[in-house]
């Protein structure tokens, strides 16, 4: 049985990791990123426990295995992740309907991710509807970052409410990057 909940012990932050390994974009042959997606930041457990302290983050898990998760990424632990610095930093200097990001309530969307088996499944909705559910009395943006090379996961995000802002190329890694905002105030959950 499907279940959309939030991280509750350390179990689920090893079920995390294990599907985050699992969809690595240097696990994952280039042929099945096409189509499938991946991610590219390894957290450390560490910083994982802390973050899910701090706001847990939701996970779909089939009976006790995580089978999806969309991490809660507060602004505080920016730091922790070194190679998202950059974009925390390009987030602060952002303007978003004439007022700078930072004035408004906001978090990040960690990272996305829902394993192979489950996908087209309506898992992914599910998890950011229950992100609106819980965190949209506390924040009105929700922000991340997804390579311009992962059309899969550019298109699940605008299907549940998410515009672009801003893009922007890392030229130390050769790619494109789409910063992509849901505002809670303006759309509601639209899957």
């Amino acid at each position: 049985m499907l279940t959309i909940t939030t991280v509750q012990s350390e179990t689920d932050i090893i079920g995390i990791l294990t599907l985050q390994q699992a969809n690595l974009r240097k696990n994952v042959p280039a042929h099945i990123q096409v189509g499938q997606g991946f991610v590219t930041v390894e957290h450390n457990p560490q910083v994982l426990s802390r973050m899910n302290q701090a706001a847990p983050s939701v996970i779909a898990k089939d009976g006790d295995t995580v089978v999806g998760y969309a991490l809660t990424m507060l602004p505080e632990f920016g730091a922790d992740v070194p190679e998202l610095l950059p974009l925390f930093a390009l987030i602060n200097s952002l303007t978003y309907q004439g007022r700078p990001i930072h004035d408004y309530p906001w978090y990040v969307m960690g990272q996305v991710c829902v394993a192979e088996g489950y996908r087209g499944q309506q898992v992914f909705d599910r998890m950011f509807q229950h992100h609106h559910e819980l965190y949209s009395p506390r924040f009105q943006l929700l922000i991340t970052d997804i390579s311009a090379n992962n059309t899969r996961s550019l298109r699940a995000h605008k299907r549940v409410g998410f515009e672009p802002i801003h893009e922007f190329h890392d030229p130390t890694i050769g790619e494109t990057w789409v910063i992509i905002l849901w505002d809670w105030k303006e759309k509601i959950f639209a899957p």
